[in-house]
C-alpha cells in the first residue's frame, strides 16, 4: 500500500509540471481528489486491513490528499504568474518621455455653478456651509415651520427611510443649525450672520424637462438688525449678474413658503429661448422659477435662538441646477444626472 501512496504521489508530480493551463489542472484535481479519484479510491481499499492498519494507512491517504491538494494550488498560482509575465512580454513598448494627451475630463456643470456661487458669494462676507443629505423630520420641517401636517408638506413628495428619518427635501433643513452655529456671534459680537450651504435635495416626483427626483439648491441666509427686502434683492441681482457676466431680467412674485414671510419667488427671464416665444424648459411662460426666497419667518428665528423682535433676516433657496440650465443652455434638466459622457465632456473650467 505504501509503494501505491509514493507511485501516485510521483505520478502526481509528474502531471502537474505537464499541466499548462487551468482546465489541465482541474481535470487532475477531479483525478485525484474528487469522488472517483485516484487518491480518494485509496480509502476503499481499507477494508480488509487490520484496526491497526486502517489507522496508518488513513493517516497516510489524508496526508497525501494535503500534499496533492497544496500542490495543485501551487501549480495554479505558478500558471497565473506565467500567464501575467507572457502578457507583460507581449506588450509593445513605449517611451516614458512622450508627452501625454492633454485631455483630462471636465466638472460637471453644476459643479461648476456652485463653485462660481460660492466664490461670488464669499466675496460678500458669506461662509460656505456643509450639511448631511440624510436628516431628520424635526431638521427639514419642523425646525422650519412646517410643524407634522402641516398642508405645505403635499408640496414635497419625501423619501423617509425606515429608521424615521430621510433624504432632505430641501437645503432648508440646514437653516435650524446655521442659526445656532452663528448666533452667539451675532449677539455677543454684533457679526450678521451671513451663510451659504449648497447641497443635493431629493423628492419623489414625476420628471420631465424641468423636474428630477434628484437636484441641487443653494440655501442662503442672512440676519441682523434691520434687514429688509432690499438686501435680498441686491445681493440677488449681484450674484445673477456675475454668474451670467450680464444684467438678467427678473422678477419677484408673491410664493408660500412657511419658513419665510413674506414670501417671494424669483423668476429669470429665460435664456435657452430669449423669454419671447417660451419652450419646454421654461414650461412655454417665458420665465424660470429660480429661488424662492423671502423675509425669515420669526418663528424659524425663535427656533433658532434668535430674538425676532431685535432682528430680521432674509433666505433664498437657489436652485443649482437650473442656474446651470440657463448659463450652459441645458434643455433638459434630465441630461445632468443622466451621466452621458457625450453631453458633459462639452464643459470645461478653464479657471
Amino acid at each position: 500500500m505504501k509503494e501505491k501512496l509514493e507511485q501516485l504521489k510521483a505520478k502526481l508530480a509528474s502531471e502537474l509540471n505537464a499541466a499548462v493551463d487551468a482546465q489541465a489542472l482541474e481535470n487532475l484535481r477531479v483525478g485525484y481528489l474528487g469522488k472517483k479519484g485516484s487518491i480518494t479510491g485509496l480509502l476503499k481499499e481499507m477494508k480488509n486491513l487490520s484496526n491497526e492498519e486502517k489507522k496508518n494507512f488513513g493517516m497516510m491517504v489524508n496526508e497525501l490528499k494535503q500534499q496533492a491538494a497544496e500542490s495543485i494550488a501551487k501549480r495554479s498560482q505558478e500558471l497565473k504568474e506565467l500567464e501575467i509575465k507572457k502578457e507583460i512580454e507581449l506588450m509593445p513598448e513605449f517611451d516614458l518621455t512622450i508627452p501625454t494627451k492633454d485631455d483630462r475630463g471636465s466638472y460637471h456643470p453644476i459643479t461648476l455653478v456652485q463653485r462660481e456661487c460660492e466664490r461670488i458669494f464669499t466675496t460678500m462676507g458669506f461662509n460656505v456651509e456643509d450639511y448631511p443629505e440624510v436628516v431628520t423630520d424635526y431638521e427639514c420641517f419642523e425646525a422650519v415651520n412646517v410643524p407634522k401636517n402641516h398642508p405645505a408638506r403635499d408640496m414635497q413628495d419625501t423619501y423617509y427611510l425606515e429608521n424615521g428619518e430621510l433624504l432632505k427635501s430641501q437645503t432648508s433643513a440646514a437653516q435650524n443649525a446655521i442659526l445656532r452655529k452663528y448666533g452667539p456671534q451675532l449677539k455677543e459680537k454684533g457679526m450678521p450672520i451671513r451663510a451659504i450651504f449648497p447641497g443635493r435635495c431629493f423628492r419623489n416626483e414625476a420628471t420631465d424637462a424641468t423636474h428630477e427626483n434628484t437636484f441641487f439648491q443653494m440655501e442662503g441666509v442672512m440676519v441682523d438688525k434691520n434687514i429688509s427686502i432690499s438686501n435680498l434683492i441686491y445681493f440677488m441681482k449681484t450674484m445673477l449678474s456675475e454668474v451670467f457676466q450680464k444684467d438678467i431680467k427678473v422678477r419677484l412674485r408673491p410664493g408660500f413658503f412657511p419658513f419665510v414671510e413674506p414670501g417671494f419667488e424669483l423668476d429669470i427671464s429665460c435664456l435657452i429661448c430669449g423669454g419671447d416665444e417660451g419652450c419646454p424648459s421654461c414650461n412655454h411662460s417665458g420665465w424660470l422659477e429660480l429661488c424662492p426666497c423671502g423675509m425669515i419667518h420669526p418663528e424659524v428665528l425663535k427656533e433658532g435662538g434668535i430674538d425676532p423682535e431685535e432682528y430680521t433676516g432674509f433666505a433664498f433657496g437657489l436652485g443649482l441646477t437650473r442656474l446651470a440650465m440657463m448659463k450652459y443652455g441645458i434643455k433638459d434638466i434630465r441630461d445632468l444626472n443622466s451621466g452621458s459622457l457625450k453631453v458633459m465632456s462639452q464643459f470645461t473650467d478653464d479657471k
